[in-house]
């Protein structure tokens, strides 16, 4: 591993310390990129204008007329947090703008597939609705829209995805109106914006559009920042890129919640989760929350999230927490399981005896179809390579179908990889699609050898030597007087993500004392600038040098009522 420090632009630190940001954070800041103090203001005014999201005001004069006509509304969502937060935003904000018939379908993970397909199309149809509108899904299902409108269904698509691609051309869907900032024709500046951001803009949109037809002259207009905590939740847990427009968005959700202004089904995660709403960050969204919601939807039925995220009874959002907090459970045990299995068979391929491979691909037979993905992370993580991890479709007769979910590493598009394989090997994929850093694929088995061997391929080629070494991007030395158990509080509350990673720090300590603790996870007595501190480093338990640049993060350790700084390592330079 090679520790890096981000450079500090001193122009940038010296603006937003002389505008009152605190030293640490203007440094942390400048280093990502801010370069302006306005660019820290969390204010609902400075959201980037809903008129700039290409088809929103269309989208809004569309729904302005359905809920006029006292139309049925049924809400086509996607199997993980950020489809089920768009899910319930879009039910509960169509409700208060008055839509008085909303439902919402989602698909199973196993029997119907990703996206909006032909079945699910005639399964709403069959429900007797007059509108689709999906949420986090559609941009790839030309199909599905296509099958909806031959029923005579209105279509709305809200997604976020990149669009599929035909002979390396995007092709687009056709429905009524299609809101996606990742559209050719879409100026919006935010194109990481997650799908639960996209159906809340088009919220907003739809809201001024009844404004302008004085729907709001016999009533109070309803304030839809009560959704803001789902919006939060979902962007974080996408693990979209934090861009100044979603970061707003974030801080906004953690205000409300730590203000106790939250569903009952969120109150409900944090109980169950053992997190505090007064505390809440955003670590509480991507590993506590998420995760549960993400679980339902893995291996069961992500209606359970969407009804815990919708109901306002307290009881029964307690009950529903409860469910999502046992799903996850067993989904850790498969995942441990699997992460395990796929350590070992990836280490193999590092054992010094031939040369590294520059991308994983992982198969057995009993690999999970919906854990995929995080083993996937899990082996990307360890590994430092592009990973694909398959499991066999549990889909009734697809017995001869794989499943796979790939991660990516920096510097390494993965759809596009996909893409570059399609064009090398047509017909070897029967579907695929994503991002950048994570992606779906779906092939025959007895094509798994040839997508190992392309896939590699195309990261021996993309890839150089600098790309498949870790590199750990690290704040630098902390100054001593910032080892406060005040500072780690500050700095936990700001909003940290993908694309604005958490403070971490680096720097040689002198290790003064070691031992396992668990048999997977090493305690450390540290000196840090003449001072002792205690250490962690999970899921280590290889014993360190005497004296160690070691990159960590602060973090509170509370034991018996008291709490004091801990460092928890993220890496070493050995």
């Amino acid at each position: 591993m090679k520790i890096i420090q981000r450079d500090v632009p001193p122009r940038a630190a010296w603006a937003l310390e002389q505008a009152g940001v605190h030293p640490l954070l203007a440094r942390l800041y400048a280093a990502r990129g801010v370069e302006v103090p306005d660019e820290l203001d969390d204010d609902l005014s400075r959201l980037l204008p809903p008129g700039t999201l290409h088809g929103a005001q269309e989208a809004g004069r569309l729904l302005a007329d359905l809920i006029a006509a006292d139309a049925r509304i049924t809400v086509v969502a996607d199997y993980d947090c950020d489809g089920a937060t768009a899910c319930a935003v879009a039910v509960r904000g169509l409700r208060l703008l008055g839509a008085r018939h909303v439902r919402f379908l989602v698909p199973d993970r196993v029997t119907d597939g990703y996206g909006l397909t032909p079945p699910i199309s005639e399964r709403v149809h069959a429900m007797g609705t007059d509108l689709l509108l999906t949420v986090d899904n559609g941009i790839a299902s030309l199909d599905g829209v296509a099958r909806a409108r031959e029923l005579g269904l209105r279509v709305l698509v809200t997604d976020h995805h990149l669009p599929a691609l035909a002979d390396g051309r995007i092709v687009l869907p056709e429905p009524d109106v299609l809101v996606n900032p990742n559209q050719p024709a879409c100026a919006f500046a935010s194109k990481h914006i997650a799908g639960v951001g996209v159906i809340f803009y088009v919220l907003l949109a739809l809201r001024a559009e009844l404004r302008a037809r004085g729907a709001f002259e016999s009533r109070p207009q309803p304030k839809l920042d009560s959704l803001l905590p789902l919006v939060a939740l979902g962007t974080v847990a996408d693990v979209v890129r934090l861009d100044a427009n979603n970061r707003r968005l974030v801080a906004q959700g953690l205000r409300r919640i730590r203000a106790g202004v939250l569903p009952p089904g969120l109150q409900a995660l944090f109980a169950v989760a053992g997190r505090k709403p007064p505390a809440a960050t955003t670590f509480d969204f991507g590993f506590a929350l998420g995760p549960r919601i993400n679980a339902a939807g893995r291996l069961a039925d992500m209606t359970v999230g969407i009804e815990c995220l919708l109901t306002e009874d307290s009881a029964r959002a307690e009950a529903l927490a409860q469910q999502l907090d046992a799903i996850n459970r067993e989904r850790r045990d498969i995942e441990g399981g699997m992460r395990e299995q796929a350590l070992r068979a990836a280490e193999t391929l590092f054992d010094g005896s031939i040369e590294p491979p520059a991308a994983i691909t992982l198969f057995h037979p009993d690999f999970h179809e919906g854990v995929v993905g995080i083993v996937a992370s899990r082996i990307k993580e360890k590994m430092h390579r592009p990973t694909f991890v398959f499991a066999a479709s549990q889909s009734p007769g697809q017995e001869n179908v794989l499943k796979g979910s790939g991660r990516s590493i920096p510097g390494f598009h993965l759809r596009d990889a996909l893409d570059l394989v399609t064009k090398r090997h047509p017909g070897l994929l029967l579907r695929f699609g994503g991002h950048a850093m994570a992606a779906g694929c779906t092939l025959l088995r007895e094509h798994l050898q040839t997508f190992e061997q392309a896939f590699a391929q195309a990261a021996h080629e993309l890839l150089d030597a600098a790309s498949l070494q870790r590199r750990l991007e690290t704040d630098g030395p902390l100054a001593p007087e910032y080892r406060r158990i005040d500072m780690v509080d500050v700095l936990h509350r700001e909003v940290w993500g993908q694309g604005f990673a958490p403070p971490t720090f680096s720097e040689e300590v002198d290790v003064l004392s070691q031992r396992l603790i668990a048999d997977k996870h090493l305690a450390l007595r540290l000196r840090h600038q003449g001072q002792p501190v205690d250490g962690i480093w999970f899921g280590r338990t290889d014993s360190l040098p005497a004296r160690v640049r070691l990159a960590f993060r602060l973090e509170a350790d509370e034991w018996q009522g008291v709490r004091k700084v801990r460092f928890l390592v993220e890496g070493a330079e050995l």
